[in-house]
């Protein structure tokens, strides 16, 4: 394995430049303070009031550069505008010596299209574009892609007043299984199913004292996630969902997302009582409809299980129903993620969501890396690509985009839908346009100041055992940020 030797002095963009340099090198090893070791790479960064030193070695190649400083007076301007400056040319460096580039250019935060979206609102689509181009150095297909989701996001949020309003994620920690890659606080039921009704009561506590923190407040989404919520009876399910109901005003949301998830939890009376309960659009999230690939990655249904469930969920009588699938799963080329969205396309969901496989630190598949490391974990944008023809040839277009650390390809999770299908909550939770409100365990709320200016975070904690042991403490946490929000 290649390690670097990471040598930084009295620097405050120790994250980005690592960011970067794991981006051309996903595998390597990052070494602090290291010495120069022949056939690793060196990289060497160091700051003043005036200027960025910055030394590279590797393979023979000797670089060393010296960049000006922003000395803007603003220190939020001042700080933004360093780091920009230090990115691009921390990515010219790597660019050099790889001889290859990246579809993101220098950005690496998880929200570019947020950054497109501010860029179009300033100066339009057009100087949007040429700055995402030329001071980012966002490739031409990604920049149009950024470019395309800002304009459909502003479109989409044009029709609620989000900055009035706010949104509400409600966490089931429960999951048949942990999957192999998913590094989610989740717990199998069969062992917590003990605590599943404790876990309820306490959540159910905390969704009606918040709800009366946020009484005169317009609702605008509601989202239950995990976990896989459907892993609870359909008596829990009720159970939250009518509090829910009572606590706050869901019939005047315009969207309420719950995600069935995985087809080994999906029963009718669990969709029914969703139904009922006015539960509009639901997640049916296969992952992959390749059955070895489900057998690697712990999953106990099958394909066609999938297939059942989302017809069911049809007969049921919901008309929003998204599809999620990994691309770079062990194993998985091209033409098995083609499969995929073969079978996909024959179910005609209202919307798919292509994510790119992000090797977590608190994943098994982390863990266990080296006992997969002879499986391929295979992505590109021409799988990319292949996924945005499948998406059109189901007349969805993309509509939303995130990127993660340690991304397969350097590429991104992108939501496509047909028109008015649109999961409107993933949106704004993107791009920080209001506050949204986490309950139960490991939720972590986002306090949105001035659409996005500024924002605070309030944390519940992971763990299910403390979160209803501490569940006054949970409520008294967002009781001060809401308080100290609404004043």
């Amino acid at each position: 394995m290649l390690n670097c030797q990471l040598q930084l002095e009295n620097t405050s963009f120790e994250h980005d430049v690592v960011a970067l340099i794991k981006s051309f090198f996903p595998e390597i090893n990052i070494v602090r303070n290291g010495k120069i070791v022949e056939g690793d790479l060196y990289f060497f960064l160091r700051e003043d009031d005036d200027k960025f030193y910055i030394k590279v070695i590797y393979e023979n190649r000797n670089l060393y550069t010296e960049v000006e400083r922003n000395k803007d007076v603003n220190e939020v301007l001042r700080r933004k505008e360093n780091k920009t400056i230090l990115k691009v040319r921390v990515y010219e460096i790597l660019k050099e010596i790889t001889n290859k580039s990246l579809p993101w250019g220098s950005l690496t935060g998880i929200r570019p299209t947020k950054l497109a979206m501010s860029l179009s609102e300033k100066y339009g689509n057009v100087k949007a574009s040429e700055i995402l181009r030329n001071k980012y150095l966002v490739s031409n297909k990604k920049t149009a892609l950024a470019i395309s989701i800002a304009n459909r996001e502003k479109n989409i949020l044009s029709r609620i007043d989000y900055n009035k309003g706010y949104s509400l994620y409600l966490g089931i920690p429960f999951c048949p299984s942990i999957c192999l890659y998913c590094s989610f606080s989740s717990y199998a039921i069969k062992q917590y199913k003990a605590k599943v009704d404790a876990y309820i009561k306490a959540l159910c506590k905390e969704i009606k004292a918040v709800g009366k923190l946020m009484e005169g407040r317009p609702l605008d989404t509601v989202y239950i996630g995990g976990g896989t919520p459907t892993s609870i009876d359909a008596i829990y399910l009720d159970i939250i969902i009518k509090t829910l109901r009572e606590a706050f005003p869901v019939d005047t949301c315009v969207e309420f997302t719950c995600e069935a998830g995985r087809a080994d939890t999906i029963t009718k009376d669990k969709l029914e009582v969703l139904f009922k309960n006015k539960v509009g659009r639901i997640s049916v999230n296969p992952q992959t409809m390749n059955d070895e690939t489900l057998k690697i990655i712990g999953r106990s249904h099958r394909t066609k299980d999938t297939i059942e469930a989302f017809n069911l969920a049809r007969e049921v009588g919901f008309k929003n129903i998204n599809m999620d699938i990994i691309v770079g799963l062990p194993s998985e080329n091209k033409d098995k993620v083609e499969y995929t969205l073969q079978e996909i396309s024959k179910l005609n969901p209202d919307s798919l969501t292509v994510h790119s496989l992000a090797i977590k630190r608190a994943s098994r598949l982390n863990v266990l890396l080296e006992k997969y490391r002879e499986s391929s974990f295979v992505n590109s944008e021409e799988i990319m690509d292949m996924a945005l023809d499948y998406g059109r040839s189901m007349n969805m277009a993309p509509y939303y985009l995130y990127r993660q650390k340690n991304i397969a390809g350097n590429l991104e999770n992108i939501g496509y839908a047909k028109e008015g299908k649109e999961g409107i909550y993933n949106i704004l939770i993107m791009e920080e346009k209001q506050p949204i409100l986490a309950l139960g365990a490991s939720g972590s709320s986002k306090i949105v100041y001035q659409s996005g200016e500024k924002v605070e975070r309030v944390e519940n904690v992971k763990d299910v055992d403390q979160y209803i042991l501490r569940i006054d403490e949970m409520i008294e946490r967002k009781k001060i940020a809401i308080e100290r929000y609404m004043s």
